[in-house]
């Protein structure tokens, strides 16, 4: 964090750069590790399976939070038949950006062939106050591909007291469907997030919201057995082979606990990512 009583140039300070490629595929009845390149602060380990038809993903970002000027780029391959859960150590942390420098880049794509499964679980997006961030997910999918995904933001800890007086946020989150664009979801926030957010058609005053979307063959038999499970204060719609889950809430515990809620729903017996219960 730059310090104002320091002499350095603030725009020559070090910014955290990670890379990280993952590629897996099926072999016999297990999903086997294909490809990895990782540079920079992140990394991807591979816990041994909960479930021996899924190979599960963590990744790791060891810089330690994400500052104005910091870019991070991610890509998962999920070959043809094969199953992975991606999933996150830790809660990832932006942090305040120093005045007119760049917004962090974040930039992941997941792309799943015919015939396979992927999860996208990363925990809780934790925004600081006068943080910038550009941040867009792509999802690439065959016509007969399994995803469940989720994004979680929270803007401030409420147990620490902090609020958002300003904020610079673009988030974008795309899937295509054999190449055909079948949900887009853009959040653009500048300025006074804590105002913002009192709006009613905005958040109702809620420091904490999830999406989850799901895109399956039934995806849309699902919606009920979802809709009986949710908080008064979330939604669910399904269409056109999709399911999206909205939840809001007044901390970020209480989204947490009906994203697994949710969770536990759309993936059946099937336990939490490790990382999910520390």
């Amino acid at each position: 964090m730059y310090d104002g009583a320091c002499l350095s140039d603030p725009q020559t300070l070090q910014r955290a750069v990670g890379e990280l490629a993952v590629s897996v595929r099926r072999r016999d009845e297990i999903t086997t590790l294909n490809r990895l390149r990782q540079a920079g602060c992140l990394k991807a380990r591979f816990p041994r399976a909960l479930v021996p038809e899924w190979l599960d993903i963590v990744t790791l970002n060891t810089s330690g939070g994400i500052a104005g000027g910091d870019r991070l780029e991610s890509a998962f391959d999920i070959a043809a038949g094969a199953r992975a859960s991606i999933a996150a150590q830790a809660a990832e942390r932006f942090y305040r950006a120093l005045p007119g420098s760049l917004p962090s880049l974040v930039r992941t794509r997941i792309a799943v062939a015919a015939g396979a499964s992927a999860e996208w679980l990363p925990q809780e997006t934790i925004l600081f106050d006068r943080c910038a961030l550009d941040r867009r997910l792509a999802v690439d999918l065959a016509g007969n591909a399994w995803f469940l995904g989720v994004e979680s933001l929270v803007f401030g800890r409420t147990a620490m007291g902090e609020t958002i007086e300003q904020a610079w946020l673009r988030d974008l989150i795309q899937i295509r469907r054999d190449g055909r664009l079948i949900w887009q979801d853009a959040v653009r926030l500048d300025g006074d997030a804590n105002a913002i957010l009192k709006h009613k058609a905005v958040a109702a005053g809620a420091r904490a919201v999830a999406t989850i979307v799901h895109v399956a063959s039934n995806a849309e038999a699902m919606l009920d057995s979802i809709r009986r499970v949710l908080p008064s204060e979330a939604g669910a719609s399904a269409w056109n082979g999709m399911l999206v889950v909205r939840i809001l809430g007044n901390t970020s515990a209480a989204v947490r606990t009906a994203v697994i809620t949710v969770l536990r729903v759309l993936r059946g017996a099937r336990p939490l990512p490790r990382v999910w219960l520390c």
